[in-house]
């Protein structure tokens, strides 16, 4: 399925086969206003009080070199919806086409608290001294955490398995 904006317009291709039920809109994409569009996507997930789903971009726009990826609006429905929901993304620019291809990925799901509270207050000094202790030791480190690990990507840049190894010890030592 393709989105594509043409002289200002969203335009929807695609085979969108027979209605799964006799109500079920074809295609289930429309324009939501000039700058979004929507897909009803069939599916009714709900989550017990205190929870929520929240739904954004999938995580593969961030590499996407193509600009076919398409973006989802951030939203986060509260247990008590009680639809079939659907989601919401931003328009591609005029020319530019969205792609949904069978087993793509094209949103991210997560199940988050539905009221989360925080309150910011200062490290003190004592805390800020023992994170910058623990930056200095990961530093000095480095070379050995990533020693067997390295690799470079096409633009050149090094990336190794420091911080994958870290992860790994802290949840090792929170298991203990």
């Amino acid at each position: 399925m393709r989105v594509t904006v043409r002289d200002g317009l969203l335009r929807f291709e695609g085979d969108f086969g027979d209605a799964p039920e006799p109500d079920a809109r074809r295609p289930p994409f429309r324009s939501f206003g000039k700058a979004y569009y929507t897909y009803q996507i069939l599916i009714d997930l709900k989550v017990e009080k205190d929870f929520a789903i929240k739904t954004e971009t999938h995580p593969r726009f961030y590499t996407d070199r193509t600009g076919t990826v398409p973006i989802a609006v951030p939203a986060v429905l509260q247990h008590w919806w009680p639809m079939v929901f659907f989601v919401v993304f931003k328009a591609p620019a005029e020319g530019q086409t969205h792609i949904f291809r069978p087993g793509e990925p094209f949103i991210q799901v997560t199940i988050v608290q539905a009221e989360t509270r925080f309150d910011l207050i200062e490290m003190t000094e004592e805390e800020a001294a023992e994170r910058e202790l623990q930056s200095q030791r990961i530093y000095a480190s480095r070379s050995t955490l990533s020693a067997d690990t390295q690799w470079i990507s096409a633009s050149d840049t090094v990336f190794d398995g420091t911080y994958r190894r870290i992860f790994g010890a802290a949840r090792s030592a929170r298991e203990k």
